[in-house]
C-alpha cells in the first residue's frame, strides 16, 4: 500500500530548496492574478461558463484565465471584472529593498 504525503509536509520540504523558491516567487504575480479573478467569480457566485456567456467567449477561455497560464489583456480582465459586477483596478508597488551583499 503507498503512503501519501500531505501537501502541506511536502511543501515545507519544498521551500527548504532555494531553487524551488525562486521559481516559487517568479510565478507570485501569475498566481495572484489568477487567484483574483477565481475570487471575483466566487463572490459573484456565478460558474465559468456564466462568466463565458456575460463575456461573450468560451468556458475554455475563463478556464485559461483563471488557470494563470495566459497573459490576458486589460481589455479582457476588464471584461472579466464588468461580467462578474467587479471593478478592474491595476496598481503598482514599490519592490522591497534589496538586501546588501555580505562582504
Amino acid at each position: 500500500m503507498r503512503k501519501f504525503i500531505p501537501v502541506e509536509e511536502a511543501a515545507k520540504e519544498w521551500f527548504k530548496n532555494p531553487a524551488f523558491v525562486e521559481a516559487y516567487e517568479a510565478l507570485e504575480d501569475e498566481f495572484a492574478l489568477a487567484s483574483a479573478l477565481i475570487k471575483a467569480r466566487g463572490d459573484a457566485g456565478m460558474t465559468q461558463e456564466q462568466v463565458a456567456k456575460a463575456m461573450g467567449t468560451t468556458q475554455a477561455a475563463v478556464a485559461r484565465l483563471e488557470s494563470g497560464r495566459s497573459a490576458p489583456s486589460t481589455r479582457t480582465l476588464k471584461r472579466f471584472a464588468e461580467a462578474t459586477g467587479a471593478r478592474l483596478k491595476i496598481s503598482f508597488e514599490p519592490l522591497a529593498p534589496k538586501a546588501p551583499a555580505a562582504e
